[in-house]
């Protein structure tokens, strides 16, 4: 592996650090980056690597967020924290809806919906959606100010909406799930810790089912560039949810519906003058 290779590795890390925690959608990035950034990998491998670079995204999470997310507390003895097992089943009812597609219609989702067009269309519709949402909200007081406060059935709800983005590419995760999360009541900062965490099973799911699909034969190169990548986006995850959950406490998501929808526009633009 040669230095050039480190850098596009470095490159992407970038990429997904940033887009995977901004609701302005990794994969419709990703797209765009990879026409420019052409990586000596295997499709396969490619594959698999913009899936399970997410890891280190993941990890920024619980670093970042580990006393709010580990279950016990440790005072003469282990005892059970009640509100953050709660706060658990929550984030596994929110994770069902998705990971049951996922796994039964993963190839067909992939086969249909994986291409630039539903990119660029769902990047325009869902930064549509951020501005009449927000708008929709200018004066309306949330219902719900904390993860303790969401009920089963709204983290149910903010779930479906995570399978919107799991059926559709460029939609963004997180961008779903908060749209879904403001329309059901929930405060920006609780919407976004709460994507945050619902994060943490749906992305370690979805690396795994595409570790498992690829196998296990890495060679040495390879394994260097999941590690390189998983340690960039790792780093820059931690900036970017430092940088969002400060932005969002003085504004609102508009800027971000605005930047999707002319990303989306770009992303149609240069796939139509290169076809």
């Amino acid at each position: 592996m040669n230095l050039i290779e480190i850098i596009k590795t470095i490159s992407l890390g970038i990429v997904e650090g940033i887009t995977e925690w901004l609701p302005i959608s990794s994969t419709g990035h990703m797209i765009l980056v990879d026409e420019f950034i052409h990586m000596d990998i295997t499709p396969e491998f490619k594959e698999m690597f913009l899936v399970v670079i997410q890891l280190g995204a993941i990890l920024s999470v619980v670093v970042l967020y580990f006393s709010k997310l580990f279950p016990f507390t440790i005072d003469r003895g282990i005892h059970i924290d009640k509100d953050k097992f709660s706060m658990w089943f929550k984030i596994i009812v929110a994770t069902i809806p998705a990971a049951i597609v996922g796994v039964l219609f993963e190839d067909q989702m992939n086969l249909y919906f994986n291409n630039y067009q539903t990119v660029a269309i769902m990047l325009i519709l869902f930064g549509i959606l951020f501005i009449v949402v927000e708008n929709r909200n200018k004066n309306r007081i949330p219902k719900v100010n904390s993860i303790a406060e969401i009920t089963y059935n709204t983290a149910f709800l903010i779930g479906v909406w995570q399978l919107i983005a799991a059926v559709f590419p460029g939609t963004s995760r997180s961008g779903a799930t908060i749209i879904g999360a403001l329309l059901l009541g929930v405060s920006r900062t609780t919407a976004t810790e709460f994507t945050f965490f619902l994060a943490i099973p749906a992305m370690f799911g979805a690396s795994l089912l595409k570790i498992i699909k690829f196998g296990f034969a890495f060679t040495t190169s390879e394994v260097v560039i999941l590690l390189v990548g998983m340690l960039t986006a790792f780093i820059v995850s931690i900036l970017a949810i430092k940088f969002l959950m400060g932005y969002i406490k003085k504004n609102d998501f508009k800027p971000f519906g605005w930047y999707r929808i002319i990303l989306g526009i770009v992303v149609l633009v240069y796939f139509f003058l290169i076809g």
